[in-house]
């Protein structure tokens, strides 16, 4: 079985995923593609940072991989090219040969799996010695805001927790660099970037999306799993609609990046 995910796939968060582009959540990647390149993405979700990527590798094989086949189904109707495909697939046990692909690529992936080591083992073997592993992750406990609402802090020590308990790392972004070591990447590049919020469509956009997941994703069922109530789970609500109408809302959220040649550790990356 795979790990549960925190967020589950309800409708305000799949708005969120469908919001990624190469562009605004794989740059450091982009500088490593080109056409004719092979890539596998794993933890595709809607596809749509996937397609970007197809399209600029054509006619380099691209597949993304999901643990869901219902969103699998949904990317596979959503993006169409010659070059593109979509498969459900294990991130532990990818069903693809040794150095298959010359790029395995993983967005938000890790910080949601019980064994990330493991994954990035596995993906170090699709890639090959002579391939690239590429992950980016957020940190939710390096996440700030502004104005400094109660309900915000309220809501991040409570993601925190709840996403604990359910699988996984939500301040997996600091820890990218030490997992790949440990899963014995070669050539562990790391770097950072940030996503900010601040104007009034990102912060309406990004302060509805989780006003709705705190009363009705996964999280907010799992929340209840370990003490959360309604009236804490509305007040978390409140608090980004709150911060999402205030005209000096500003909200950063850090992400830790690696990019890395396969298993072996003599032979450089080819990227």
């Amino acid at each position: 079985m795979p790990d549960a995910y925190t967020h589950g796939h309800h409708e305000s968060v799949l708005r969120s995923h469908r919001w990624r582009t190469a562009e605004n959540s794989a740059g450091y990647l982009l500088p490593h593609l080109r056409p004719g390149v092979s890539v596998l993405d794993v933890g595709s979700g809607p596809g749509t940072i996937t397609a970007d990527v197809a399209a600029i590798v054509a006619p380099g094989r691209v597949v993304g991989v999901d643990a869901s086949a219902d969103i699998v189904r949904e990317a596979d109707a959503d993006h169409r090219a010659s070059n593109l495909s979509f498969r459900t697939a294990d991130a532990y046990a990818l069903e693809y040969a040794d150095g298959e692909f010359d790029v395995v690529h993983a967005h938000q992936v890790l910080q949601h799996l019980a064994r990330p080591v493991d994954a990035l083992r596995e993906f170090g073997r699709v890639a090959g010695p002579g391939g690239l592993v590429a992950a980016r992750d957020v940190d939710y406990e390096g996440t700030i805001w502004y104005p400094l609402l109660p309900a915000l802090a309220e809501w991040r020590e409570l993601y925190l927790a709840t996403h604990r308990s359910v699988a996984g790392e939500p301040a997996a972004g600091r820890r990218l660099k030490s997992w790949a070591l440990e899963a014995g990447l070669a050539d562990v590049r790391a770097t950072a970037s940030v996503w900010l919020f601040e104007s009034p469509a990102d912060r309406e956009w990004w302060g509805s999306s989780w006003a709705d997941r705190a009363l009705k994703s996964s999280f907010a069922t799992s929340a209840r799993a370990i003490g959360a109530t309604d009236a804490q789970l509305r007040r978390i609500a409140d608090g980004w609609l709150e911060w999402a109408s205030a005209d000096d809302g500003w909200l950063l959220m850090p992400h830790g990046e690696i990019l890395a040649s396969g298993v072996s550790r003599t032979a450089p990356a080819s990227f």
